[in-house]
């Protein structure tokens, strides 16, 4: 892996994975996603990673018309750059999932490397009570899901939006997603360098044990060597230890409440950028320094805020 002093901090502002009723604090309508947004970006986040929500009942929409409004509203006030998720939900067919960077041709776009059990359904042994009639049915069904990512879905996304000159954040929640992204890599789908993200704790993948940061580390480097610009994210309260883990061994890192809801042992963190500010401390005790978005797109070598369609 390339060495870099700089550390990407990236920060996915709301997800489809928590609901609503589970924190207050969760960016739910436009207006609340764009300030956490920027709110993230002067926190130092070179990159945030969007979703959008039904501004009513806080819903997954992958709506082009759900996206537009925080989008204008982010590119007026912060030069950070943008990654549109094709993840969407896992209850979406790729084809609604697609149509946000398919619109809009951001700098760069989520893609998730591969099919698998997408489990949220243990959350409801901790959240009980819920505001509206959607959340516990979305996270019972989870246990009887497969969250699709075929190898057809996977080719379609990189030709319908690697052709706009977007660039992607190939999510990776086990070993065998590294092995789908080196097939592509084969077939000449993808061009380097690689922007890996390294998914930890989401029940179906690859656990939070160092020994499995170190695993998806290794086979990372090996398969792609210095192509790869390798990036973690630790799902609930791993979310620290495994972002520290990773910058300290020379990765970039994930924050946000998408993927962690708490700042501490039973503590909400109230906004995105908290959980910025907390991961750009470790990182600058560490002697690194946390990239701008200018430096990031230099490192992943993006087209540029002023190429996208937004």
């Amino acid at each position: 892996m390339a060495a870099s002093r700089k550390v990407i901090i990236s920060c996915a502002v709301t997800g489809a994975v928590h609901t609503p009723s589970m924190s207050p604090h969760l960016p739910v309508t436009p207006a609340e996603i764009a300030a956490s947004a920027i709110g993230a970006a002067e926190a130092g986040a070179a990159i945030v990673h969007l979703h959008a929500r039904d501004p009513e009942t806080g819903r997954p929409d992958q709506s082009p018309e759900a996206f537009l409004p925080f989008l204008r509203t982010i590119k007026q006030a912060s030069d950070v750059v943008v990654n549109l998720t094709t993840g969407g939900s896992p209850t979406m067919q790729v084809s609604e999932r697609i149509q946000p960077a398919a619109t809009f041709k951001p700098e760069v776009a989520s893609l998730n490397m591969g099919s698998m059990n997408f489990g949220l359904f243990r959350m409801l042994d901790r959240f009980k009570d819920f505001k509206h009639d959607w959340e516990r049915p979305y996270l019972e069904g989870t246990e009887d899901l497969i969250f699709r990512n075929t190898f057809r879905d996977i080719a379609h996304v990189l030709k319908q939006c690697g052709d706009a000159g977007t660039r992607f954040e190939f999510e990776c929640y086990d070993i065998g997603h590294l092995y789908n992204l080196a097939h592509f890599v084969e077939r000449g789908l993808i061009k380097p360098p690689f922007f890996v993200q390294s998914v930890f704790g989401i029940l179906g993948g690859i656990g939070q044990h160092p020994e499995d940061i170190l695993h998806m580390h290794r086979t990372a480097v090996r398969l792609f060597g210095d192509d790869l610009r390798w990036s973690v994210l630790g799902a609930g309260r791993g979310q620290m230890q495994i972002a520290a883990t990773a910058a300290a061994m020379g990765g970039h890192v994930r924050v946000g409440l998408e993927d962690n809801l708490w700042i501490g042992r039973g503590q909400l963190a109230q906004t995105n950028a908290e959980q910025v500010a907390k991961i750009r401390q470790v990182i600058e005790g560490l002697g690194l320094d946390v990239a701008t978005p200018a430096e990031a797109r230099e490192i992943l070598a993006l087209k540029g805020g002023d190429q996208v369609a937004f």
